[in-house]
């Protein structure tokens, strides 16, 4: 998969792929065929960083309602001929997202394109989801015979269709289809097939039994690093349960690694919660500073680790950015001047988008440091990072004294519901767009519950109507 390419933030298209507020209001002041081009260019090549986190899909669909946009680009990008060779979800599950929330706007033809998707595309069972959401019976059951046909009446088709019954996301289309006596028998034979090999599975793990000691933990961390599977975590959990007083020297030796690479993760993972104020454990994990020791520290939380953050968070490796992200998460206001410098040095070094930047951005909030509001307002404005924008709305909210004239207003439209949520706390009424856009939102189906509570916070009931 290629990552995507965004736009400039000062551009309609840059707006609209970040998810901005700022990109439905200049998208509705921009000539309509010219913002109805960017959209089309957002929803065809998905712009998120993270597909499966970031919500775009109900803020795409409101500005098609809004621009009344024709669906002809959306057909010819799911009925092409990558169809026939790219079944991936990225491909086309923004685009079946945004019909499925335009079907529930009463938009018939994404409701037909749908139908017609999830007959003959690749994505089907994406398609079916949408449509268990929102089509009617009628419509669902008129889907049965081109989607099981898909499944040929041989053991690998029965066994594929257990496997899709099985792994449905909605149950609904195949529960009406179960009920048709052209394909009850069918049906019913292949959901008892479905839970027998969920069964069958739980009848045959392959991790730790009863009676292992330390040893066989220990084995069991290596055999899985060696299949190239870290069960360092879960192992050390295991190891909890079956440690004694009397091992924990060779657990001390192992997490200094005397017992190889697999053997020192799961002990360190284990002293971090078993011993979280020995300086010992710290110790060990400094000196072995890798990324297992590094995701051992970050489970820490206590005074020691606090304190031994003070110490490591200077530092240019892993090990420091581990240890300015537990200040900025659980340092005092005494630890201000080091979360800023770290924000402010993340943000010149690694751009807006750097994974490190959510604990900062989320300390900057909580100690409320003012005067990080500019590198803040930056970050808002150049991520690509529809969450971390986010944060930093939710960190301006208590740093910056001008948000809730500024930002606070245009995140109303923004595509994530927590950051509407936070607008709809903040955003200031007296500006002339606030409360018809709060009024919009409590009474629009399709908003979040959190949202429309918190536009009830803020306007009188009758006025919601």
């Amino acid at each position: 998969m290629f990552e995507p390419v965004i736009a400039p933030s000062g551009t309609l298209l840059g707006l609209l792929q970040r998810g901005r507020g700022d990109g439905t209001l200049h998208a509705l002041a921009a000539p309509r065929a010219e913002a109805l081009a960017a959209l089309d260019q957002c929803v065809v090549s998905d712009p998120r960083q993270d597909w499966q986190v970031e919500n775009r899909s109900l803020y795409y669909a409101r500005l098609y309602l809004d621009l009344d946009g024709p669906l002809g680009e959306i057909e010819s990008h799911l009925f092409s001929a990558d169809d026939l060779v790219d079944d991936t979800d990225h491909r086309t599950g923004l685009v079946l997202s945004v019909l499925g929330h335009l079907a529930s706007y009463g938009r018939d033809d994404a409701l037909m394109l749908l139908r017609r998707y999830a007959a003959s595309g690749a994505n089907w069972a994406w398609a079916l989801d949408e449509l268990a959401l929102r089509d009617d019976d009628e419509g669902l059951r008129g889907l049965a015979t081109p989607i099981l046909a898909r499944f040929p009446a041989t053991a690998e088709g029965e066994a594929q269709l257990a496997a899709a019954v099985r792994d449905a996301y909605e149950p609904r289309p195949w529960c009406l289809w179960e009920e048709s006596p052209a394909y009850g028998d069918r049906l019913r034979a292949a959901r008892q097939q479905g839970s027998f090999d969920r069964w069958q599975r739980q009848l045959t793990p392959n991790g730790p039994r009863p009676g292992w000691g330390v040893q066989a933990v220990f084995d069991w961390a290596a055999d899985g690093l060696r299949r190239g599977t870290p069960l360092h975590v879960p192992a050390a959990r295991c190891l909890a349960a079956v440690a004694a007083p009397e091992d924990r020297s060779a657990i001390l030796a192992a997490a200094a690694g005397a017992a190889g690479e697999a053997a020192r993760a799961t002990a360190l993972h284990h002293l971090v919660l078993a011993e979280p104020e020995n300086p010992a454990v710290l110790d060990l994990i400094e000196a072995a500073g890798d990324e297992p020791a590094v995701a051992a520290y970050e489970r820490m939380c206590g005074p020691a680790a606090v304190d031994r953050a003070r110490q490591w968070v200077h530092r240019p490796d892993a090990l420091g950015e581990a240890a300015a992200a537990l200040l900025a998460a659980r340092g005092g206001a005494e630890d201000t001047a080091l979360v800023l410098g770290a924000l402010r040095s993340t943000v010149r070094g690694s751009g807006p988008d750097a994974q490190r930047l959510f604990a900062l951005v989320d300390g900057a909030g909580r100690l409320s440091i003012g005067c990080a509001a500019p590198v803040l307002r930056h970050i808002y404005r150049e991520t690509a990072s529809s969450h971390l924008r986010g944060r930093a709305a939710r960190a301006l909210a208590s740093t910056d004294p001008s948000f809730a004239a500024g930002f606070a207003v245009e995140c109303l439209w923004d595509c994530e519901e927590t950051t509407r949520e936070v607008a709809a706390h903040h955003a200031e009424t007296a500006d002339a767009r606030v409360a018809p856009r709060l009024r919009r939102l409590a009474s629009d189906p399709a908003e979040e519950e959190d949202v429309q509570s918190a536009v009830r916070s803020r306007i009188a009931p009758e006025s919601a109507v």
